[in-house]
This record gives C-alpha cells, sequence and structure tokens, in this order.
C-alpha cells in the first residue's frame, strides 16, 4: 500500500504521519515501513547533538502502522477514526537514529466490539528496538 492509500485511510498529515508504506497486511498480520530521516521536525530538538526519534512518537507509529494495515478488516470502514486506547507491556530497548528504516511489524489480538488489541515490533534490521500490545477503539 502507498502513501496515497494510507492518506485515504488516516486522518494523520505532515509532520505527524509517521509511517511510509505497508508492505503486507491481512486480517491479523502487519509489517510497515518508515524511513527514519534527518528532516524530522523532531530531531532539532530531541536531542541536538544526538538525535534519537522520541519513544512517544515510536509508539504513534506503531499505532499507525496497525490501523492502516488493519484497514482490510470489515469493521474499519473507510473515514473511521481509531483512537489510541492503552498502551501495556512497552519497552523500548534500542533508540532510533536518523537514516534508520523502521519495520513496524505485529499482528491482531482481538477485535470485539469496535475494540482492538495488537501487538506490534519495532525493528532495524533484524535487531528489535521496541515492542508493546497497543488497545485501540474505533469511533
Amino acid at each position: 500500500m502507498e502513501i496515497r492509500e494510507i492518506l485515504k485511510l488516516l486522518p494523520h498529515r505532515h509532520p505527524f504521519l509517521l509511517i511510509d508504506r505497508v508492505l503486507e497486511a491481512d486480517e491479523t498480520r502487519f509489517r510497515v515501513l518508515k524511513n527514519v530521516t534527518y528532516n524530522e521536525p523532531y530531531f532539532p530538538g530531541h536531542f541536538p547533538d544526538h538525535p534519537v526519534m522520541p519513544g512517544v512518537l515510536l509508539l504513534e507509529a506503531m499505532a499507525q502502522a496497525a490501523v492502516a494495515s488493519l484497514a482490510k478488516r470489515p469493521e474499519l470502514k473507510p473515514g473511521a477514526l481509531a483512537f489510541l486506547a492503552g498502551v501495556e507491556e512497552a519497552r523500548f530497548k534500542k533508540p532510533v537514529f536518523p537514516g534508520d528504516t523502521l519495520i513496524l511489524e505485529g499482528e491482531l489480538l482481538f477485535f470485539r466490539r469496535r475494540i482492538g488489541k495488537v501487538r506490534v515490533r519495532a525493528l532495524v534490521g533484524e535487531e528489535e528496538r521496541a515492542v508493546a500490545v497497543l488497545t485501540f477503539a474505533l469511533e
């Protein structure tokens, strides 16, 4: 799924759209790409001499990846809004730097009554940088 299709699914826009391409997706699993560039608006202040992607934005990218990727599910109709409702088991193992190609992969754990839960991993190469279980709610 290219960026034009992602823009139809998510309400986010620059500078807050944090995914670039859905590489693979079905009704329960996904792999999403995020190119982390030095031009990201948060790097000049986080941190000026040692730029690192903020953990909260890494979690947001993971959430966007999950919602965009699971759009093939009948419950996620075009235009529906999904809100982050919970974060569990979040662990940040190593920083994400400018120049990294981030792969966000995950699986749907359950989806009932407009509430979904996904387990997501953030990888650079084969190295796990962060993990979390995210809950989202459809409006």
